[in-house]
């Protein structure tokens, strides 16, 4: 419940206090007077989207502060809890906006955005004003409002998410027929070459050691005859021989040599030792010159179709390995792409039907609710004086999508026996107040703690008519609080609480100031709005006269 609003510099508000009580608080005042103003600055402490040039001029910022108070099990917890804020029973909200346009806002004196702001004022106040008809009336907004009415976002989140799975069901099958329609454009290229690489097997490093190999017999006849010269130089009639005549010579003498032998005789074993491995080496490599001539042109084949089949693919030979390895793959994912593409159109099915329920089962919800709104409707409209009047949500289908397959559309027929329609084409100025009011109140009803903020709502009735808004906007306030801003003296006469906005000029200077009325004051008020600016004996008679009720 709003206790307090605290005005300085905003627009042609210097700086006003007003205290709000529970009950109908109404706002009179002559057009121009500043009640917009009013409405404005408290839109603008509650994070609404307005306008700009809110700071009085020459003011260095305009400040706005809103007290409310919060019972026990408030919504506006929650949103207090999930920022972070420190939450008691009482609830202040603070906005400064400079000239430049920068806003700064704080809640219970900490430091907040706008969407705090905003998401606080959702749960706080309830405005329908002037502009406020575009949204209610408005069809595209109409299946939100009911699905808000019967409390069927958990259902409605429930279809988003099958959505969001039946979407991502049919994308992943579309891919893969896409997949799998550019693998078959390209089967016969793929199985000829996955063909030829198996073929040919070719392994990484293969086309090094091939080429070595073909160089080495390709030069073998040379070395050939070289190779047998080392190895006869080696040999007994070579080195070896002449090494172990060394030996023998030195055996016979060194027991004579005093110890002086010693070291050249193990040096003289070592190099025999070393000699035999060179000769171990040469004889493997001379082996290795023993080759059949067929087996060069094997190897020639092999190395030209290495690179032949590399060049064909436009890679190293050195990849073809790698190369066979991924052709087979897509090869493979060709031939399994029937398989994946019937668990995919299995997987898509299921998506189809889980969505298929879930929105079959909110569109059953839609229709329930739908006929509880309609019933409450009809509950408001008859003490407004349109008991007559027949308000009817509809629902037809509506392309599939995250919200379901219906079109709500809130229609009226405003007497019987005439057709029904949509509320802005139907109903009359004063029946579409009235129609909206009712609107408003069954939209809400389930809102406790709401502050509920009428601008206007009783324009285009007179009379009788707007005594039952009046009366149907003090049974509202009974339970809560209202704060409504009217020119009607029969809706002005039935507040609990009265205001009274009116401008002047001091100085040269334009003020906006907002008064609580005596109730001697509140029958002047209500005669000027009977009378006009003359005010009459009879006009406050008649003023007198709503005041009792």
């Amino acid at each position: 419940m709003l206790r307090h609003l605290d005005i300085r510099d905003m627009l042609i508000i210097d700086r006003l206090e007003l205290a709000f009580q529970p009950g109908l608080n109404v706002l009179t005042g002559e057009t121009g007077a500043g009640k917009s103003i009013l409405l404005d600055s408290l839109g603008f402490v509650l994070g609404w989207r307005g306008r700009a040039d809110l700071v009085r001029a020459g003011a260095a910022q305009g400040e706005v502060v809103a007290e409310f108070d919060l019972p026990a099990g408030h919504p506006a917890f929650a949103v207090l809890e999930d920022a972070g804020l420190p939450a008691s029973d009482e609830l202040i909200l603070r906005r400064i906006n400079t000239p430049e346009g920068r806003k700064t806002a704080w809640v219970n004196d900490r430091r907040v955005s706008g969407e705090v702001l905003r998401a606080l004022s959702d749960v706080l106040v309830e405005l329908h004003g002037q502009q406020d008809d575009k949204g209610l009336l408005d069809p595209k907004n109409h299946r939100a409002m009911l699905d808000e009415y019967g409390d069927l976002l958990g259902q409605r989140g429930k279809v988003a998410a099958a959505w969001r799975a039946k979407s991502a069901a049919a994308k992943a099958l579309a891919a893969a027929e896409k997949r799998l329609a550019e693998m078959r454009d390209e089967e016969e290229f793929l199985r000829h070459s996955v063909a030829e690489l198996d073929k040919l097997a070719p392994e990484a490093g293969e086309e090094a050691e091939l080429d070595a190999k073909r160089r080495l017999m390709q030069a073998a006849e040379k070395m050939r005859a070289d190779v047998a010269q080392a190895i006869s130089a080696l040999g007994l009639n070579g080195a070896e021989g002449a090494l172990s005549d060394a030996g023998r010579w030195l055996d016979g003498v060194v027991e004579h040599a005093e110890g002086r032998l010693e070291m050249p005789m193990a040096a003289l074993e070592r190099a025999l030792v070393e000699l035999g491995e060179a000769q171990a080496g040469v004889a493997s490599f001379a082996e290795r010159l023993e080759f059949d001539p067929a087996e060069l042109e094997m190897t020639e084949e092999r190395l030209f179709a290495l690179r032949g089949l590399a060049r064909k693919h436009n890679v190293l030979a050195d990849d073809l390995a790698g190369l066979a390895e991924t052709l087979s793959t897509r090869l493979a994912a060709l031939d399994g792409g029937e398989a994946e593409l019937k668990q995919l159109q299995a997987a898509r099915d299921r998506e189809d039907e889980a969505y298929a329920e879930a929105a079959a089962e909110l569109t059953a919800a839609r229709e329930k609710a739908a006929r509880a709104l309609d019933r409450a409707m009809g509950a408001e409209l008859a003490p407004l004086k349109m008991d007559r009047a027949v308000f009817e949500t509809r629902r037809t289908e509506a392309p599939a999508g995250p919200d379901g397959v219906d079109a709500i559309t809130f229609t009226v027929a405003t007497n019987p026996g005439a057709p029904s329609g949509p509320l802005n084409r139907i109903a009359s100025g004063g029946e579409l107040s009235r129609f909206l009011l009712a609107l408003k109140v069954c939209l809400t009803s389930d809102q406790a703690g709401l502050t509920m903020i009428f601008d206007e709502i009783d324009r285009g009735v007179g009379g009788a008519t707007a005594d039952a808004v009046g009366r149907r906007l003090a049974d509202l306030a009974s339970g809560g609080q209202v704060l409504v801003v009217t020119h009607s003296p029969q809706v002005a006469a039935l507040g609990a609480h009265h205001w009274r906005v009116a401008k002047s000029v001091e100085e040269g200077i334009t003020y906006s100031r907002v008064l609580p009325l005596s109730q001697d004051e509140r029958v002047d008020e209500v005669a000027r709005m009977v009378a006009g600016d003359t005010i009459t004996d009879a006009a406050k008679d008649a003023a007198r006269a709503l005041l009792k009720g």
